[in-house]
């Protein structure tokens, strides 16, 4: 895999498997994560899958999804 950056087109992150939640509904509105061969997660917009991707290390991904079960993140959907 070529050199990955934070920001850089998702259509670029070769050979990784995007995966999305089973929430997702039917009308796109989607974030879609993919483990990189280093370890490091990608995350995109469903909406726009040749867009940014966002990378994350892993323990940047364990601390926001330990987040998001503590309700951390309740009020963005309130």
């Amino acid at each position: 895999m070529a050199y990955v950056v934070n920001g850089m087109p998702a259509g670029q992150l070769q050979d990784v498997t995007w995966q999305k939640s089973r929430r997702s509904n039917p009308s796109g509105n989607c974030v879609e994560c993919a483990v990189l061969p280093g370890g490091d997660v990608a995350v995109r917009n469903s909406r726009d899958p040749e867009g940014a991707a966002l990378i994350y290390t892993r323990a940047e991904i364990v601390a926001f999804l330990g987040g998001v079960r503590d309700g951390d993140f309740d009020n963005l959907v309130a």
